[in-house]
């Protein structure tokens, strides 16, 4: 006679909103490379979105600030220095809103610089979502170090 096997009640509903999490984290990650498919630059092509309470409360993607011309690079293929990133314009365009970032999260297709996590700390974002790692970790580093919740997820189920 086999065992038919047994859970804990706590197991599994510890289980469930993980994996439910994940979906929610993969479609708003898709979404994010959807959005990075407008940035005009030809060397990276990063897009962000910041959801609070299961809203998208702002959106971005690299490139020149408004009024600038769209190309990000110079002659030589190195980005001019005015260039925004994604996660920045999204949140300057909250700062432009009635909505604020406290406690939301960033989902953005490539990690934060250095500089940006600056931003997303001091926005108070709670918890950071991307794909792919920046060639810098320091960004990484920094908001680990802050109390800021990471996840890096790869596999998209594309």
């Amino acid at each position: 006679m086999s065992k038919i096997p047994t859970f804990d009640f706590f197991q599994i509903c510890m289980l469930y909103p993980k994996e439910k999490q994940l979906r929610y984290d993969s479609a708003y990650l898709k979404m994010a490379k959807e959005w990075a498919k407008l940035s005009h630059c030809t060397r990276k092509q990063v897009g962000a979105l910041i959801v609070k309470d299961r809203m998208i409360i702002s959106d971005g993607y690299n490139g020149t600030p408004t009024g600038y011309d769209n190309c990000c690079e110079d002659k030589k293929g190195d980005t001019h220095w005015y260039v925004l990133h994604a996660e920045a314009n999204a949140l300057t365009k909250i700062a432009k809103s009635n909505h604020n970032a406290n406690g939301a999260t960033l989902y953005i297709t490539l990690s934060p610089c250095k500089e940006c996590s600056k931003l997303i700390l001091q926005a108070g974002i709670k918890r950071v979502v991307y794909i792919k790692a920046y060639k810098d970790n320091s960004g990484l580093d920094f908001l680990n170090q802050s109390g800021i919740e990471l996840t890096k997820v790869e596999n998209l189920n594309e």
